[in-house]
């Protein structure tokens, strides 16, 4: 299985050292240039198992560089490019854009609750607290009980 990654979702699990989750769980996970520029912003290194592949499509990336971040823009053209089962993208204006060009989008949240259920982490809520404690993580409530509910650990 194929994944696109954005910036955050990576730098996150990154920051918690939990970066091996996405190749334990995915197959190929790519990144365009610009979410490669930006992980090396924050990071020294990019992990072994990212792709790093050039956009072809330059206009679809101006287009969407209008309304979103470049490394955004770029991951979606990508994942389009290459047909990808997943956009991993936690951005809302950005998943909006990506599903209504027809891609199919995981954000962190996703990644986690497949991750457990793979049997690669035993608890959900330690992980989404440590992620907000290290890596600025944020979700409301309503959708961290429902990720709870979901990972069999909520009321």
């Amino acid at each position: 299985m194929l994944v696109v990654s954005d910036t955050s979702p990576l730098t996150s699990l990154l920051q918690v050292g939990q970066g091996g989750l996405l190749p334990a769980l995915f197959d190929r996970v790519l990144i365009p240039q610009a979410v490669g520029d930006e992980l090396l912003r924050y990071h020294t290194a990019l992990p072994d198992y990212l792709e790093v592949r050039t956009v072809q499509d330059r206009r679809a990336v101006d287009e969407f560089h209008r309304v979103l971040d470049l490394g955004e823009s770029e991951a979606i053209v990508l994942a389009s490019e290459c047909e990808a089962q997943f956009l991993l993208m936690d951005e809302k204006r950005g998943r909006l854009v990506a599903t209504s060009r027809g891609l199919a989008v995981i954000g962190l949240l996703g990644v986690l609750l497949l991750a457990k259920k793979a049997g690669h982490i035993h608890s959900v809520r330690s992980l989404i607290d440590e992620l907000h404690a290290k890596a600025g993580f944020f979700v409301s409530d309503a959708v961290r009980m429902a990720a709870l509910r979901a990972a069999g650990e909520g009321p």
